[in-house]
């Protein structure tokens, strides 16, 4: 019984982070990312990869320099990517809803810095993680920015491109 209260009990870390994404939309960037700084020093390198997946994941958000935005981003899809293998003890097939967004962040963050090769590079492997996405409100959003980013870049067949199909759901 106890496990079960512990399982369903609220994460109080990514309780603090979403009161900080809160902060964070309501206009308040710069306390936004005081806090999620604050935060990272509270987690650390080393901590809950799904706490640091989350926080460089909306920590780029606040950044005014593309090169950090990069930084923080490439951080979410290491935390990410250790939970995808497992090293964390996490959920393999939890994370892989993440990756569409995660490698499409990385993509945009690449165009910025006007480092094309990469930002496509990016952008096909969040084209293809994709198909793992619902077909929700976030699913349509992520496949549609997909699109537009891919029409930015000069790529055919993407989300929304002519002849492109996303792949199957298991």
């Amino acid at each position: 019984m106890a496990e079960r209260q512990e399982q369903a009990a609220p994460d109080a870390v990514l309780t603090r982070i979403g009161q900080v994404v809160m902060l964070h939309h309501g206009g308040d960037r710069e306390e936004a990312r005081s806090r999620f700084l604050d935060l990272w020093a509270e987690i650390g390198e080393t901590g809950d990869p799904l706490h640091r997946c989350t926080l460089a994941h909306y920590l780029a958000d606040t950044q005014d320099d593309p090169a950090d935005e990069l930084a923080w981003d490439l951080r979410a899809l290491s935390a990410a990517e250790e939970l995808a293998d497992g090293r964390a003890g996490g959920d393999p097939s939890g994370v892989q809803g993440f990756l569409p967004s995660l490698h499409l962040n990385l993509a945009a963050d690449y165009a910025k810095l006007g480092r094309a090769e990469a930002a496509r590079s990016h952008l096909r492997r969040a084209r293809s993680a994709a198909g793992v996405l619902a077909d929700d409100g976030y699913g349509a959003g992520v496949r549609s920015a997909i699109g537009r980013l891919a029409s930015r870049l000069g790529e055919d067949g993407g989300p929304g491109g002519e002849g492109w199909t996303p792949p199957r759901q298991r």
